[in-house]
């Protein structure tokens, strides 16, 4: 069931999915635009992360800005009862930002999948490699992009 978010709380959600203004006191400055307490910011971001609606709240690095232009999308076969078990030594790489699951098809057998970002040329495929040697499977696919379409965040209320 969706929940229902008076007019106030769209608009504190509008602006705090977005770049947080650049001031001492972001959550404030939200607040006078929206015409509410800072408090009321802070309580209704609070309580939606401690029902598990919003799951962080933090920064965006744009990697290839920061110098990480080297990047893979990998994709794996893993078998399903090793998921947890790879998910869990893949996610603590800090060259990994995504590491999830999906369905797998006929025509497209990897189920499991990886953004790595690399600092150089090679670097991603050296990161594939020693995930490779620490979990036993080699059996993926490196997809690299050809070009950035788009690349923006999610905009939940307007």
């Amino acid at each position: 069931m969706a929940i229902q978010f008076t007019e106030t709380e769209e608009k504190i959600l509008a602006l705090a999915g977005t770049d947080l203004p650049d001031t001492a006191q972001p959550f404030k400055s939200i607040a006078e635009e929206v015409g509410t307490t800072e408090q009321e910011v802070i309580n209704l971001l609070a309580d939606l992360k401690e029902r598990k609606i919003i799951r962080r709240f933090g920064a965006t690095l744009r990697h290839q800005k920061a110098g990480y232009g080297h990047n893979a999308m990998v994709a794996w076969r893993v078998p399903p009862e090793r998921s947890e078990e790879v998910g869990e030594l893949f996610a603590a790489r800090p060259e990994i930002s995504h590491c999830y699951i999906r369905r797998t098809y006929p025509e497209w057998t990897y189920n499991f999948y990886t953004m790595i970002h690399g600092e150089r040329p090679g670097h991603a495929e050296e990161v594939v490699a020693e995930l490779e040697a620490a979990v036993g499977i080699d059996d993926n696919c490196v997809l690299r992009s050809l070009k950035e379409l788009k690349k923006t965040s999610m905009v939940y209320f307007k």
